[in-house]
């Protein structure tokens, strides 16, 4: 196995979990730094892995708790390192309105639960099946299923609670 085929196309999936659930970008490198050195110290093991994103995944999502759990503690809220990019049709107005609801949609997303972010990221960010993301996160169907549904409806519930006080 290459592992330059196989493993690194996939890091910034790996760092934008990190990110989510260690919330601090320089610890979420550590993290995805210290995933990339087990998976290369494990080299042809690797081919006996039957689906190996999901089991990367996995091992960030480990990692990065087990940093959490050593005493890091969160600083910054962070989702990914770039804002959606503007069309030019869009008014300074309608950027700034855009740029304040993505920011608010971060710091929502950072006060969930860590089983309920987890899966957001992956099904909503990365874009990961159900299937991928039960087996990266070692959940059942209906627990993926369920954590997802809870995570949407609470920022739904927030924001719509946002608009409607006109904040």
């Amino acid at each position: 196995m290459e592992f330059r085929e196989q493993i690194w196309p996939i890091k910034d999936r790996l760092y934008r979990l990190a990110l989510r659930l260690v919330n601090d970008r320089a610890e979420a490198e550590d993290v995805v730094q210290e995933v990339m050195v087990k998976l290369w110290q494990q080299g042809k093991d690797l081919q006996l892995v039957k689906n190996l994103e999901a089991w990367c995944l996995r091992m960030t999502r480990n990692q990065a708790l087990d940093k959490l759990k050593g005493g890091y503690r969160k600083r910054r809220t962070e989702i990914t390192e770039t804002l959606p990019q503007f069309t030019s049709a869009d008014t300074p107005e309608q950027q700034m309105e855009w740029k304040d609801t993505y920011e608010h949609i971060k710091s929502m997303m950072q006060s969930l639960p860590e089983s309920h972010r987890s899966v957001m990221q992956l099904r909503d960010i990365e874009g990961l099946s159900y299937q991928e993301i039960a087996e990266a996160l070692e959940m059942t169907m209906p627990q993926v299923k369920t954590n997802l549904f809870r995570a949407r409806k609470t920022l739904r519930e927030e924001l719509l609670k946002q608009s409607s006080y006109g904040l």
